[in-house]
């Protein structure tokens, strides 16, 4: 081996492996041969390493070694490689298939750079994939000359083969939400149901539709044994979800738990609706008093500002009602974020119930037959407070995926970028490690 062939498998970094010719060609497959004192190639030529193996064969089903004779001699292959200095590589070999006597099978034999049936290296589907979780997919192909099916299924496979190599996590805490399509879509469904690991805030499956089959198609991917592992089920008052999962035999005395942000947002619809008919429904002088506080009743006293607290003074002296149902949701806002144990709840939320069940308060009754409907739920709260933001900052990352891409249509695919997004966050240097790594283990340098 030459010293140019030596430099560049030095530059390869696949351990058993080596640069046996090296060429460079234009995009009809032409050969180049630069004139000696003219430099690089013209633009629009690639660099070809032609590698040969150095090692005995391995089983690409199995990892064993195998007999260096082949049982079949397959044609040349091709694979894409990162650019090396600006310039296209193509990694070119004549793969073998070998027979196994461990697994008895005849497999095409492991190369080193890439995955079976994959027609990109692992580092080139990594750096793909790293970029794609930042810029749309088109940007990437454009990037590096690539279509757009190329780049989907070289991050999809990335992705994929970071998944399988974490550790399973096992499943105590179970969250359950609803993502709104949008409207303009040709999708029989306009929600998808999203079902996610409360311990790690990671997305573990995604179904369409917010019915109870959906959840029912998820609990049938699980075994006996995976349900009885789950200690309580976190999703909001919608009813189907709730029905999903007492109707299993195994789920059905898991403690179900409303998620706070859930419950201010039915406490605030009510709010909203009392704004609205002692303001805007009662005349222009009144309308011209209540415009513009919509968002100022719903906020928090302690999280307003002095001018913000005198203007929501000013309105409820124009109507004492909504003050004093201001002051009940306040009281509820305390009770669901600090209550300590089950039985503080349960007397905070007796007072609450006796100051709301007034028959002639519509919204605030309306609210009432709420709390009395979802009293159960409201009380686990507080005896197990599970770790619920998690659910609505999931909501957040499926925001950002799809506001980048337009939406998916491959439910699978936009799980894997979900769960990469939620279980790599870049806020240390482990993190930042782990996110780099992609599941891929970097090549060791070939002498000390």
């Amino acid at each position: 081996m030459g010293q140019r062939a030596r430099i560049l498998t030095e530059i390869l970094g696949f351990r058993g492996w080596r640069v046996k010719e090296a060429f460079f060609e234009d995009a009809n497959g032409q050969l180049i041969f630069p004139l000696k004192g003219m430099g690089r190639p013209f633009p629009g030529s690639r660099l070809v390493l032609r590698l040969v193996r150095r090692w005995a064969p391995r089983c690409s089903h199995c990892g064993a070694i195998c007999s260096c004779s082949a049982h079949e001699n397959l044609e040349v292959r091709r694979w894409a490689d990162l650019s090396w200095a600006g310039w296209p590589v193509w990694i070119e070999y004549e793969a073998i298939r070998v027979k196994c006597k461990r697994c008895g099978s005849c497999p095409v034999e492991m190369v080193a750079w890439a995955e079976p049936r994959q027609r990109q290296s692992k580092r080139l589907q990594q750096t793909l994939a790293l970029q794609a979780a930042s810029m749309p997919v088109m940007h990437v192909a454009a990037l590096h000359g690539l279509s757009w099916s190329t780049v989907r299924r070289a991050e999809g496979a990335a992705l994929a083969r970071w998944d399988a190599s974490r550790p399973e996590v096992p499943l105590h805490e179970v969250g359950i939400d609803e993502k709104f399509l949008g409207r303009r879509h040709k999708l029989e469904h306009k929600f998808v149901t999203i079902i996610s690991n409360l311990e790690t805030g990671e997305p573990i499956w995604i179904g369409p539709g917010r019915s109870e089959s959906t959840v029912e198609q998820w609990l049938a991917t699980l075994s006996d044994e995976q349900k009885g592992a789950i200690e309580l089920v976190a999703l909001d008052m919608h009813k189907p979800y709730v029905n999903a999962i007492k109707a299993d035999a195994v789920l059905k005395d898991v403690p179900i738990v409303h998620d706070p942000f859930h419950l201010m947002k039915r406490a605030g619809e009510a709010m909203d609706e009392m704004r609205r008919e002692y303001f805007f429904r009662a005349g222009g002088q009144l309308r011209a008093v209540g415009r513009g506080t919509r968002w100022l009743v719903l906020r928090a006293w302690e999280r307003c500002s002095e001018e913000q607290q005198a203007k929501l003074r000013e309105l409820f002296r124009y109507n004492p009602r909504l003050g004093r149902a201001y002051q009940v949701i306040e009281e509820f806002r305390e009770l669901v974020c600090q209550a300590p144990d089950r039985e503080a709840m349960d007397v905070g939320l007796k007072r609450i119930l006796r100051r709301t069940q007034e028959r002639q308060n519509v919204p605030l009754r309306k609210w009432h037959d709420s709390l009395r409907e979802h009293r159960e739920q409201i009380l686990a709260l507080a005896e197990h407070r599970p770790p619920t933001g998690r659910i609505e900052a999931l909501n957040n990352n499926w925001e950002s995926l799809v506001r980048r891409a337009r939406g998916y249509r491959n439910y699978d695919y936009l799980l894997l970028k979900l769960r990469f997004m939620t279980a790599n966050p870049i806020r240390n240097d482990r993190g930042v490690q782990r996110f780099l790594a992609l599941g891929l283990t970097p090549p060791k340098p070939l002498a000390a």
